[in-house]
């Protein structure tokens, strides 16, 4: 599945759509600043992927302050048989300057 621009992403939610984001930055960071999404930290996701069961043929949003976290998680749940992981393009960056 193709990644996520903030722009789409923004409309989206605009638009009240029922998403699944998870956000992989670390608590401090969910604290300054979030878009509501699933606070699971990059280092606990293995650990707690089995809680995600239910998402596995669901759209899910994956996010970070830049992009690179959030890939790494993309790539991880790929490997673990998500199949439709989108990371958000610019991460929470790109949230940001959209407002």
């Amino acid at each position: 599945m193709t990644d996520i621009t903030a722009t789409e992403l923004k409309e989206r939610m605009d638009r009240g759509e029922r998403l699944h984001i998870i956000d992989v930055r670390e608590p401090w960071e969910y604290e300054e600043y979030n878009i509501g999404g699933k606070l699971i930290p990059l280092g606990d996701l293995q650990g707690k992927i089995d809680e995600l069961d239910d998402l596995h043929d669901a759209e899910v949003i994956v996010h970070c302050k830049s992009g690179a976290r959030s890939a790494a998680a993309k790539a991880f749940m790929e490997q673990n048989g998500f199949k439709n992981v989108r990371n958000l393009v610019g991460g929470i960056l790109a949230m940001q300057a959209l407002n």
